[in-house]
């Protein structure tokens, strides 16, 4: 069982949408900044890229970005760009970029970080649909929050 206050910092970027942040991790390369940047142009909000912080709070495993990068993201081509972001936000599921994607998936994969089990699936980051899946994704499977960023009880 985690500890309320436990962090660790994973290569991983998290988007927050409507007030959830869904955790992009795959190998450099993988897409993550790409898919973030498409899901910031649907209204999601920056939360970290490339590195999450990720603090156990209660029951719920807030992500946030470390000091030296927050607000920034890295774009192919053009550089480091100054973003807006949201601080921190509660992770609600977790997308594995370059895994492979079954048709129809079967049981749902979960991934414990400081004793909290996420919701994980995997995802194609380049299809044009990518995003929707996203949000269809997180409305599915995603955890629930009492809108205070704290998990919804059961």
């Amino acid at each position: 069982m985690g500890v309320t206050g436990e962090s660790q910092t994973l290569h991983a970027t998290s988007v927050a949408i409507e007030g959830r942040a869904v955790l992009l991790m795959g190998l450099s390369g993988s897409g993550k900044s790409d898919l973030a940047l498409r899901l910031i142009d649907r209204g999601g909000k920056l939360v970290s890229d490339d590195y999450t912080v990720l603090t156990r709070l209660g029951e719920t495993l807030m992500a946030s970005a470390p000091d030296r990068i927050a607000g920034k993201i890295e774009v192919r081509g053009v550089g480091i760009v100054e973003m807006e972001l949201v601080a921190a936000a509660p992770v609600a599921v977790i997308l594995n970029l370059g895994a492979e994607v079954e048709r129809y998936p079967g049981v749902m994969q979960v991934t414990e970080i400081a004793g909290i089990a996420i919701p994980t699936l995997p995802l194609s980051p380049w299809e044009a649909s990518a995003p929707i899946k996203v949000a269809l994704a997180l409305r599915a499977f995603g955890l629930a929050t009492d809108g205070d960023g704290v998990a919804a009880a059961s």
